[in-house]
């Protein structure tokens, strides 16, 4: 196929062209049709299977010929020739048993790193050494590096490299790294076509020769009689000057992270000049001037100052920026939502279109516009496995090891898709499963269970069964989930094939249901199917994970899952397409949307390397991260020359501004600097990216044509009299006064709010548990002890009831400090009040029926005492700061009323008699009181006030009106959605209406 030649043979496409057809092109152009059978003896390595797929349809043309050989890179070393050398290690035993080293490692220097950090060093260091073999960096390199001038941090990290070299020197079972043995077959086939070169033609397409192995790779074929290189993307505009910088290795650094560097450093191994590298076959890019605009643009930043010299010779700028858009969305939804248009337009003019894209979540946020126009895009990357469905049990399973179940825990588990998916009395199971679960939920929320346990559901399901006549199957359905989740608590440290045959149990018994044996439903599906597989590795593999705790296992585990891919083979849009930066060397699109283009997307940030240092690594030979950068620039490049380009970022993240990519900035700055038309340029880029904008914002407005919801009225509802309350609390009195709508609420229409499943601790929680402190502190009161003892009392009460009752460690150990701090004077502070009269009551009932309005109140005191001299003091405990008097006249008159009960009520087992005093004792940190002195005056008047208030809300016309005296704009109401709280103010007037 080619002539004699003592060059190597590299060769490029331009930007922009249709890469696999243009290399079939060139190869039937030399081929001819002289020797048909020349074709099928030729051998082509690619680097991706996507590119595999290209070449071979892009033979598929309706012409009748025989095919090339089209084989992966890393399927070398799978030829016959190299079976006496030993398969490579998984990638999972090898960072299984790192991990172990790296556990023993942070035994020894904990400040290294978090132990919860494990795998994830583990992840780093395979990765690192993986690329040391790829770019041929020896241990004894690392052994030589300068580390003067450098923290300990990186001494101990090459010390424990040098550690895990002397562990595989001596182990020698163990099998090379996928990398080690694909440099071996690398240098072999060096040796052996060296000696005895191929008769065919052997061609590498489509690399760029990032990794140092293919990079070697492709000099040996480069150099055969009959083997040449076909680089994508390559800059035929760029100058000698520009190259010969980019050849020049004295200079590091700002170079690297140019798109041609890469393709230059090749050519110079071989020996070879600007000139050298020639077009593989005559095809014209879409647009020459753009890509000698973008070759400017991306100049390597010490010579841009070009830019003044060459960017006002460049002709053609309008034809070069006629297909172009730009789109400046205000944040990442709307960009979404504008690539999703330009990529529907496109399926419906019937053009090829492609979003190229590294931001997953873009990419999802667009699949997911475009589902609502039934166009199902051709995702190259797949989906995550560990957000499909079983991804996500698998990983709810494994994060509940070592930890008590919370509500959230279970109610979370019982209602994924693939729980109960068994039969249930040789019928489906789901429906009834379902049903039970809202059951629990509702009663989980109601009572604020955090913690269920057997006991407690066992009383539910009997409760619950005999009103519905199903007790018998409840009560199995809720031994069925207790048994399996009993077992998840006591877990401790124990082996990985252990941990991995518990979370498969559960698994399997969570899907099974109650009374099944059906686990089918986990993998019958392409999802359940790579969660069978990554169970099976896991499995096979585990003997080299030694021992885990729960915490260690659940990050791996998660780790594991998360590199996974679900990949669909069903047949999706054939003209939508979404890639990943690799996929655009293939560019077989007429629309390209580069999409995402922020810092920190393109080129993504490069993660953190804890083992070695920016300075260690360029001086070790290992690859930069801008050697990064420039991989990421070539990607750009390459899809910038389409024939449409749609280029768009989101102007905001969810955070905070965001800054464009360096190439997006170079290019609007370089056409900013070419006067008018340059400027021009730009302004008709962003004016038709704006009509994507103006469309997207359009998409989610209402239609004015229909009917629009109006904003709601302040609501004032008046239920008929008889259905009014005609009974009480203390407490709810304040809030008739504050919110009449919640009384409404609650006491008419019966609504309550449910707790949250998350249960978190609030003021509520911490009042309860200082309330029974106090309570039980009081009721052991002894006459005799000193404010020593009591306050040593004290504090033993605080340790008992918050392990008795508070079910959070963390505020446990809060409000026991936060009590210890108080407890002396707390002490003597009670001391003092019960030793001058004395308790005759804690948390007692009390109630009056007042006659005259057929009215009856009720409440509960926290605590009674009897004064000297007689009469009583009631006193009501605050966790926080208690309410001021004024306050405590107006509104929160609680005590007062509590008062009124005692003197004309009835309290059980106290006798009625004159109150002198009512109290709100503050638990806060500056233990505040407030007094009221109580007269028969004050009683006379807070029994007007009542009597007044209910005469009101007895009439007609007096609605409940919501958010009346607020506290603060702040004020807590359980039924602010209820009211539409937010489409009105309280400075809105109350729209009163009859409700029956």
């Amino acid at each position: 196929m080619f002539e004699p030649s003592d060059k190597p043979r590299l060769f490029g496409l331009p930007c922009g062209v249709d890469f696999p057809r243009a290399v079939k092109e060139g190869l039937l152009e030399r081929f001819g049709t002289d020797q048909p059978e020349l074709l099928a003896q030729t051998e082509i390595f690619v680097n991706t299977s996507r590119m595999k797929r290209d070449l071979l349809a892009a033979f598929d043309d309706g012409q009748t010929r025989l095919l090339p050989r089209v084989r992966l890179v890393t399927e070398l070393g799978r030829d016959l020739r190299f079976r006496d050398l030993r398969m490579p290690v998984s990638g999972l035993r090898l960072r299984l048993e790192l991990a172990q080293l790296i556990t023993h490692f942070l035994d020894n220097r904990p400040g290294f790193a978090e132990r919860s950090a494990v795998y994830g060093l583990a992840d780093t260091l395979a990765l690192l050494l993986g690329e040391m073999h790829d770019e041929d960096v020896t241990y004894e390199t690392l052994c030589n590096l300068t580390l003067e001038n450098t923290s300990d941090h990186w001494r101990e990290a090459l010390e424990f490299l040098k550690i895990v070299k002397d562990i595989y020197d001596r182990d020698t079972d163990m099998p090379p790294l996928v990398e080690e043995r694909m440099r071996t077959v690398v240098e072999r086939l060096a040796t052996e076509w060296a000696a005895c070169p191929p008769d065919h033609p052997v061609l590498v397409v489509g690399s760029t020769g990032s990794r140092g192995t293919t990079a070697r790779f492709m000099e040996v074929v480069a150099r055969l009689p009959q083997g040449a290189v076909i680089q994508p993307g390559v800059d035929f505009d760029m100058p000698q000057h520009v190259w010969d910088r980019l050849a020049d290795p004295s200079i590091s650094g700002p170079m690297h992270d140019h798109p041609q560097e890469r393709i230059v450093r090749l050519a110079t191994t071989l020996g070879l000049t600007h000139r050298d590298v020639t077009p593989f076959a005559q095809v014209d890019p879409p647009s020459a001037d753009r890509n000698a605009l973008l070759s400017l643009a991306l100049r390597p930043a010490p010579v841009t100052d070009e830019w003044m010299k060459e960017g006002p010779k460049l002709r053609g700028i309008k034809d070069a920026c006629a297909n172009l858009t730009l789109i400046e969305a205000p944040d990442p939804r709307r960009e979404a939502t504008a690539v999703a248009l330009v990529l529907r337009k496109a399926a419906e003019d019937n053009k090829r279109a492609a979003l190229i894209t590294p931001d997953r979540d873009l990419a999802r946020q667009v699949s997911a516009m475009l589902d609502r126009w039934d166009i199902d895009p051709d995702d190259s990357a797949g989906e995550p496995l560990n957000q499909t469905p079983p991804g996500r049990l698998f990983r709810l399973i494994s994060n509940l090891f070592g930890r008590k179940v919370t509500s959230e825990d279970m109610m979370v588990l019982l209602k994924h898709p693939l729980v109960a998916k068994g039969s249930f009395d040789g019928e489906s199971s789901r429906g009834i499963h379902l049903l039970w679960t809202r059951q629990l939920e509702v009663y989980l929320r109601k009572n604020a269970i955090a913690f269920p346990d057997k006991d407690l559901l066992l009383a539910w399901a009997d409760k619950m069964g005999r009103a519905a006549n199903d007790t018998d199957a409840r009560t199995a359905w809720v031994v069925w989930i207790c048994d399996l989740l009993a077992q998840v608590d006591p877990v401790g440290t124990r082996s990985l094939a252990a941990h991995l045959d518990h979370t498969l149990a559960l698994a399997r018994g969570l899907a099974s249901g109650p009374h099944g044996a059906d686990d089918s439903a986990l993998w019958d599906n392409l999802s359940g199917r790579e969660m069978h597989r990554v169970m099976d590795e896991l499995c096979r593999e585990a003997q080299w994970g030694g021992d885990m705790t729960p915490y260690e296992f659940d990050e791996m585990f998660r780790a594991v899952i998360g590199r996974a891919m679900s990949r669909d083979p069903t047949p999706k849009h054939p003209n939508v397409m979404i890639w990943g930066t690799l996929e655009a060397r293939s560019l077989q699109a007429d629309l390209v949307i580069v999409g995402g283009l922020n810092d920190g997307i393109w080129p993504p940030q490069p993660k953190p390397d804890p083992w070695f240092s920016r300075d260690m690594r360029k001086e070790a030979g290992l690859l930069s991260p801008e050697q990064m950068v420039g991989l990421s620039a070539h990607d750009f490049q390459q899809a910038f020359g389409a024939k449409e380009v749609v280029i768009s970022r989101a102007l905001r993240n969810a955070e905070t501004e965001t800054v464009p990519c360096r190439w997006v900035i170079r290019l609007t700055n370089l056409l900013s600097g070419l006067h008018d038309e340059g400027t021009q340029a730009i302004d008709d880029m962003r004016r038709r990216g704006a009509v994507w904008i103006d469309w997207a914002n359009l998409l989610d407005k209402p239609d004015p044509s229909r009917d629009v919801t109006e904003l709601a009225k302040r609501p004032s509802p008046r239920p008929p009299v008889e259905a009014r309350p005609r009974e009480l609390s203390v407490t709810r009195i304040e809030t008739l006064i504050r919110d009449p709508y919640a009384i409404y609420a609650s006491k008419i229409l019966g609504l309550y709010k449910l707790a949250p499943l998350n249960h978190a601790p609030d003021p509520r929680d911490r009042g309860n548990a200082f309330h029974d402190i106090m309570e039980r502190f009081v009721a052991g009161f002894d006459p005799s002890e000193s404010n020593e003892d009591a306050a040593s009392r004290l504090l033993s009460l605080t340790d008992y009831v918050l392990n008795e009752t508070v079910v959070w460690p963390t505020e446990r150990r809060i409000w026991r400090s936060r009590m210890r701090k108080v407890a002396d004077k707390l002490a003597a502070r009670e001391v003092e009040r019960l030793k001058t009269g004395g308790n005759v009551g804690i948390e007692k009932s009390g109630e009056i029926v007042l006659a005259d309005i057929d009215f009856k109140l009720s409440c509960f005191a926290d605590r009674i005492d009897r004064m000297d001299g007689g009469g009583y003091h009631i006193f009501d405990y605050k966790a926080s700061a208690p309410p001021k008097e004024k306050e405590a006249k107006a509104f929160r008159i609680q005590l007062l009323l509590e008062a009124l009960i005692l003197q004309e009520g009835t309290f059980k087992d106290i006798a009625q008699g004159h109150v002198r005093k009512v109290s709100y004792l503050g638990l806060d940190k500056d233990l505040q009181v407030t007094e009221l002195d109580i007269d028969s005056e004050a009683i006379a008047q807070v029994r007007k006030k009542l009597t007044t208030l209910i005469n009101n809300y007895d009439k007609p016309e007096t609605g409940y009106t919501a958010r009346r005296a607020p506290k603060f704009n702040t004020f807590p109401s359980d039924y602010d959605l209820l009211s539409r709280f937010k489409e009105w103010t309280e400075a809105d007037d109350a729209c009163a209406e009859d409700v029956q």
